[in-house]
């Protein structure tokens, strides 16, 4: 997909490697220039953790350039040690006095700028989305050219890292087997490569069941065919700032299971209506969701086709329509517009 295509950009030069991105890497510089042969009216920035984005924002606010800020921070996330969150007690409503508007992604961030001193009327919601046309056609296709399916499937798409919870999620699902040594009748698909899946692969080799199939890697054009092909998506991470494959797969109309600490969970997912938010860590409440969904297919069904409708106006007009307010309360109408 190429993603610098239907608008101007430009990318500063920096001292050192630029291929190596940390909170310190990579130093750039030329910034002021840029901002002031943009004769631009806002600067929007990504966040406030590395110390470009800080160094924007104080370069503006000294040109006079309205700032937007967009994040995805959430106070369901903020499990630092307490001398950080003190800090930050103290530092964030500094910072975001200098800020004139907020982009929420959604209700968990907007609380999240609340809880720090913003003013409600400096936030403005342009919800994460994803392009929900591309995946419902895609998905609509995949479905077309499906054989009919004798088992259900349950299906799991993210990076093999610890804080993603894959392991609650494996002892689930190992809770449907009838006598802990037959397997469920569920299949249980997991998507996604990365540090834990040898170890994943070990316990499931140690079962000798055969529903369980680690699938790697897929990239996006891929995904909507094993959208498609479940019965149920589950996402049981513990970190997890939004989680756009929720969107993703709420758009081939299948039923959610999350964690309460899922960022996407309080705006998509209504929890017994189009899936369920489960408390953190709590593998009996899983399995029983596992259970209802894969065990009553008109029930998921239904939850599926709520989810679809859920999904369609989390879309990219709604981030337009955010942008678009959040330019018209902070810029002023005298400022210029040729930039736009």
């Amino acid at each position: 997909m190429p993603l610098l295509n239907g608008y101007r950009y430009a990318f500063l030069p920096c001292l050192g490697r630029s291929d190596r991105l940390s909170r310190l890497r990579s130093l750039t510089y030329g910034l002021l220039r840029h901002l002031k042969a943009g004769r631009l009216d806002a600067l929007w920035v990504h966040g406030y953790a590395h110390h470009a984005l800080l160094r924007a924002v104080i370069v503006a606010k000294a040109l006079g350039i309205k700032i937007l800020l967009r994040g995805d921070s959430h106070l369901r996330r903020e499990s630092q040690p307490a001398l950080k969150l003190a800090a930050k007690r103290q530092v964030l409503p500094l910072l975001f006095k200098l800020v004139d508007g907020f982009l929420a992604i959604g209700s968990l961030n907007r609380e999240y700028y609340l809880h720090y001193g913003v003013p409600a009327e400096r936030i403005f919601m342009m919800p994460y989305a994803v392009d929900n046309d591309f995946f419902r056609r895609c998905a609509v296709d995949a479905r077309s050219h499906r054989e009919k399916r004798g088992r259900p499937v349950i299906l799991s798409a993210s990076k093999f890292q610890p804080f993603k919870r894959l392991d609650d999620l494996l002892q689930g699902y190992a809770r449907l087997s009838r006598d802990g040594r037959e397997e469920p009748r569920p299949y249980l698909l997991m998507l996604g490569d990365g540090e834990l899946r040898l170890t994943l692969e070990s316990r499931v080799r140690k079962l000798e069941w055969a529903s369980v199939r680690f699938l790697g890697f897929k990239n996006q054009t891929e995904l909507p065919r094993y959208y498609d092909l479940c019965d149920v998506f589950v996402l049981p991470s513990e970190l997890e700032a939004w989680g756009l494959v929720v969107n993703e797969v709420m758009n081939a109309a299948k039923p959610i299971i999350v964690s309460y600490k899922v960022g996407a969970g309080p705006d998509l997912v209504r929890d017994g209506e189009n899936g369920f938010v489960v408390p953190l860590r709590d593998i009996e409440v899983l399995s029983h969701r596992l259970r209802l969904l894969t065990s009553e297919p008109e029930t998921a069904a239904v939850m599926g086709e709520k989810s679809l409708h859920r999904i369609k106006n989390w879309n990219f007009e709604a981030d337009c329509k955010g942008l678009l307010a959040a330019l018209k309360a902070t810029v002023d109408d005298s400022a210029p517009t040729d930039a736009w």
